[in-house]
């Protein structure tokens, strides 16, 4: 199973989308989370993480005691020159970071990450002691042959 572990922090997230303060980088001892999407397929969880605009070099993951951290900067952009002039400046810039707990269902040093198109997925599978299996029925006259 997977879940969250910080509701603070979740908390903070949905303030933030609320209020509204897109202009306030996250910094290392206060990053800003970023939104996810996990689902399951067969046997393993599909995660997904928004981060446009982050160099993949920029991304951290970690697992410790069943926590996976995620960690990203997305920098401001080189535009060039002392004489640019900015207009607008919407897109989040800073550190971003997500925790999850993987529940002891989980197989934490089979999890493997792509980045694409600015979407970090991870495939984190099924541990095979959490796989449904079929238990075998003997009959009372095996239990004697053992016992004997």
């Amino acid at each position: 199973m997977l879940m969250r572990t910080d509701p603070f922090r979740e908390l903070d997230r949905l303030t933030q989308q609320l209020l509204g303060s897109p202009g306030t980088p996250g910094t290392w001892s206060r990053p800003t989370p970023m939104p996810l999407d996990a689902y399951r397929v067969g046997d393993e969880y599909v995660v997904a993480f928004d981060l446009p605009g982050v160099a993949t070099e920029a991304i951290e993951l970690d697992v410790e005691r069943n926590v996976l951290t995620v960690k990203a900067e997305r920098r401001p952009p080189d535009v060039g020159g002392d004489n640019v002039e900015m207009q607008v400046a919407e897109r989040p810039l800073g550190v971003f970071s997500r925790q999850l707990f993987l529940g002891d269902t989980l197989d934490a040093d089979g999890i493997k990450a792509d980045y694409e198109a600015g979407v970090l997925t991870l495939r984190i599978p099924i541990a095979e002691k959490a796989k449904p299996r079929k238990i075998a029925i003997g009959t009372a006259d095996q239990h004697k042959q053992i016992n004997a």
